[in-house]
């Protein structure tokens, strides 16, 4: 754990790094290094011509449907 202490920032370089890092206390396994993962930008339309809804999507039969298959 002391060792850890005054090395982490090459720690945390070698985890972002895609090294699996585990800190060790008492000699036994305490904690992983693993890097932070980043939320992807959403893209306003970018998804625009691959979904589609018919007409009929939000209809009694159509809910009734979807109810009956989930067993609602």
């Amino acid at each position: 754990m002391h060792e850890a202490k005054s090395k982490l920032s090459q720690l945390v370089e070698r985890a972002e790094a895609g090294e699996e890092v585990v800190i060790a206390k008492s000699g036994k396994p305490a904690v992983k290094l693993v890097p932070c993962k980043t939320d992807k930008k959403r893209i306003f339309g970018q998804f625009k011509g691959q979904v589609y809804a018919t007409r009929d999507f939000d209809s009694k039969e159509v809910n009734e449907d979807i109810a009956n298959m989930f067993g609602l």
